[in-house]
């Protein structure tokens, strides 16, 4: 659930429940819940659909809980700081997963809709299981492996195999639905609050930017269930990283409850108790996936670090160059990002890329533009100063280098996209390669290249390492296009980073020149979309 939170789990690792400035707690020997069971949500129960709540509204044009948030869609948050590296594996199609018989028992024939039951994900996914108690000892760094060119989504596609029953009835429904996603979302989130208030607090106060994140991942992970490897993968970084918003596998029963409540409503023209059974079981081994991944990680690291600010560069009057002391070791590869909140907008989570490898100080830095009506970006950007303090939720992403491989590395940077780009550099430096690093650094104009003198010394200081810089206005040509006049570039591995735009055109324009698209290591350009402001 991506529903960012303040709210801590109350278990000691996180802050506890008196703001989030609270110092943290240290847990007490043998609290950390799941370590036995992977955190099996005991406390899920059955739930039906309920008649109509008088509270809930009619259609899904509104949501009826102005009393409850003092906002429903308020905030103007529209920007582009965006995660500079978010890879997410594109899904291809995989055997049918079998469905478990007790499920199918859910859909027998009644003159009522089965009920909505969750239960414990089936043995397919039995893998997702809490580590042994010596996990603690294991740093959170996953492992180095080849970013996948897209994100899973509804217009991704791999070999033509046939889809499972369940596959075939999640998609029904969501073809159904399409046209009026909107009011699917305003309804499942008035549900949510009205029915289970006590979950309102898990979400930023003005809703706009946040409406359709939450859904959109519960519906692109339905939509590839049969996709077991990569849907796992996904699912486990969505659990982890979701600990940092308080979310208990409690919750997740309440979210299954109005998302099906919410389909049942807008696909009533196809629903019935059999889709109602397969949304059931697709949903519960969604939950039980993201379950499992927090109880497991809970053993591991803290849910998120409080960070203070060291030094505030302002390299232009909108980007910034943000570096922060965490309270604690970060451990992260060159390449990956995280998410951040600030104290001015709490429960407000942003994704940025790390600027730098790994340093033997500790420290962490960022690159910020502030964009209009951006939040958190201005909030870093014009009011950040050294000693205050953030929060850092986990690190995520794979868009790392491989160093079993001596495979050149062809690097485009777009505006603050150059961050990652930097760090993939200085990692390749770290590691004693000579491997060839060519990085095309894009921009509008000579002023937004604001990074480019560190890439200069970069440059001057390792003989393998060419740096270009590509300004719109001056080439008369967008950066993808750019690479078109260098090359050839088949031995090389292809890293991009910057907007969605660039990434779309920067995707086709690799491909026209030959690079096969499992050697081309990208942002998720979905979920740079969703990832939102």
């Amino acid at each position: 659930m991506d529903a960012p939170t303040t709210t801590s789990a109350d278990n000691g690792t996180s802050g506890g429940g008196g703001g989030w400035f609270t110092p943290r707690k240290k847990p007490t020997p043998g609290s950390e819940p799941g370590a036995a069971e992977g955190r099996r949500p005991a406390a899920i129960r059955p739930v039906g659909r309920p008649a109509p709540d008088p509270a809930a509204p009619a259609d899904g044009t509104a949501a009826p809980f102005d009393s409850t948030t003092g906002s429903t869609s308020t905030g103007p948050e529209q920007e582009g700081e965006t995660p500079d590296a978010i890879p997410t594996p594109t899904p291809v199609a995989a055997p049918p997963a079998p469905s478990p018989a007790g499920s199918r028992a859910a859909a027998a024939s009644s003159p009522r809709p089965a009920p909505t039951a969750f239960a414990p994900a089936p043995e397919p996914f039995a893998a997702t299981a809490a580590p042994p108690s010596n996990a603690a000892a294991e740093p959170r760094v996953p492992a180095q492996r080849p970013a996948p060119a897209s994100a899973p989504g509804p217009a991704a596609s791999g070999p033509a195999e046939e889809a499972s029953p369940d596959a075939v009835l999640v998609r029904r429904a969501m073809a159904e639905v399409a046209p009026v996603a909107d009011k699917v979302t305003s309804y499942f989130y008035a549900l949510l609050f009205v029915r289970h208030p006590d979950l309102r607090p898990l979400f930023p106060a003005a809703m706009d930017t946040q409406r359709d994140r939450l859904l959109r991942a519960l519906l692109t992970a339905a939509e590839h269930i049969d996709n077991t490897d990569v849907l796992v993968d996904y699912l486990q970084n969505l659990g982890r990283g979701h600990r940092k918003y308080g979310t208990r596998a409690e919750h997740y029963p309440a979210v299954g409850e109005c998302l099906i409540g919410a389909l049942s409503k807008y696909a009533a023209g196809v629903w019935n108790e059999e889709m109602e059974a397969a949304w059931v079981r697709t949903y519960t081994t969604i939950s039980q996936i993201m379950i499992d991944a927090a109880a497991a990680d809970e053993l591991r690291a803290p849910a998120w670090w409080y960070a203070e600010v060291v030094t505030h560069d302002l390299r232009t009057p909108d980007v910034a160059v943000v570096t922060v002391r965490p309270d604690q070791p970060y451990p992260f590869l060159a390449g990956q990002y995280t998410s951040l909140e600030t104290p001015w907008w709490p429960r407000i989570w942003r994704h940025y890329s790390f600027a730098s490898a790994p340093r033997s100080d500790g420290l962490l830095s960022f690159h910020v533009k502030a964009v209009p009506a951006g939040w958190v970006s201005n909030a870093l950007v014009h009011r950040a100063r050294p000693g205050d303090i953030i929060r850092l939720g986990p690190p995520a992403g794979s868009m790392t280098v491989d160093h079993t491989t001596d495979s050149g590395l062809l690097c485009l940077g777009g505006g603050t996209g150059i961050a990652p780009i930097k760090a993939l550099v200085e990692d390749v430096a770290e590691h004693g390669e000579r491997r060839p690093v060519e990085v095309f650094y894009g921009a509008r104009t000579d002023h937004d290249l604001y990074d480019i003198d560190t890439m200069l010394r970069l440059q001057q200081s390792h003989p393998w390492l060419s740096v270009r810089a590509i300004i719109d206005q001056q080439a008369h040509q967008q950066l993808p296009d750019a690479i078109r006049a260098y090359g050839p570039w088949n031995e090389y591995d292809a890293y991009l980073s910057g907007p969605p735009g660039m990434i779309r055109s920067g995707v086709d324009a690799l491909r026209d020149i030959g690079i096969p698209s499992d050697r081309i290591r990208h942002d998720s350009v979905e979920e740079l979309v969703a990832a939102g402001p």
